[in-house]
C-alpha cells in the first residue's frame, strides 16, 4: 500500500477526504459505473489514480447542481469525448434548468399552500384543524 500511495495512488479513505466524496458513494458510483472499477493493492484494497479524483469532484459538482445519475453519466461520457459539441452539454444544462425551475414553481405553490393553512388554523388547545382536514381531503369521512 505505501508503494502504491508512493506512486500517487490515494486508498479509498484519502479519496474520499480529497474528493469530497464519501468512500460509500465512492463504491456506488464504481458499482453503477460512473467511475472506472479501482485498481486494487495486492492485499485487495481499492486505490484512486489522480484522475478517478478528478472523476468524483465532477460527479461531486454534477450532484450539487441537481443534475440525476443518469445524466451525470451522459455528462461524463461527453467530457470523455474531446471531439464531442459543446452544443450537447449547452443542451443538457438547459434542460435541467427548465426542470428546476418547474419543481421550484412546485414548490413555491406548497409552500404557498401550506403557509395559507397554517393561516387558517388557530393553533390552540380545540381539536378543530383546517391543515388536517385540508389533507384528509374533500372524501374523508371526519377525524377532525
Amino acid at each position: 500500500m505505501a508503494e502504491a500511495l508512493a506512486d500517487g495512488l490515494h486508498n479509498i479513505g484519502d479519496a474520499a477526504r480529497l474528493s469530497g466524496v464519501s468512500a460509500k458513494m465512492i463504491r456506488h458510483y464504481e458499482a453503477i459505473g460512473l467511475i472506472p472499477p479501482a485498481g486494487r493493492t495486492f492485499a485487495g484494497y481499492r486505490i484512486y489514480s489522480d484522475a478517478d479524483l478528478h472523476r468524483l469532484r465532477f460527479i461531486k459538482r454534477s450532484r450539487s447542481l441537481g443534475f440525476p445519475v443518469k445524466q451525470i453519466g451522459i455528462l461524463l461520457g461527453l467530457w470523455d469525448d474531446r471531439e464531442r459539441a459543446s452544443s450537447e452539454v449547452k443542451r443538457l444544462a438547459e434542460s435541467h434548468a427548465e426542470e428546476l425551475g418547474r419543481k421550484i414553481a412546485e414548490m413555491q405553490a406548497m409552500q404557498r399552500t401550506l403557509q395559507q393553512l397554517a393561516r387558517r388554523c388557530h393553533g390552540d388547545d380545540r381539536p378543530d384543524c383546517p391543515i388536517l382536514d385540508d389533507l384528509a381531503g374533500p372524501d374523508s369521512v371526519g377525524a377532525t
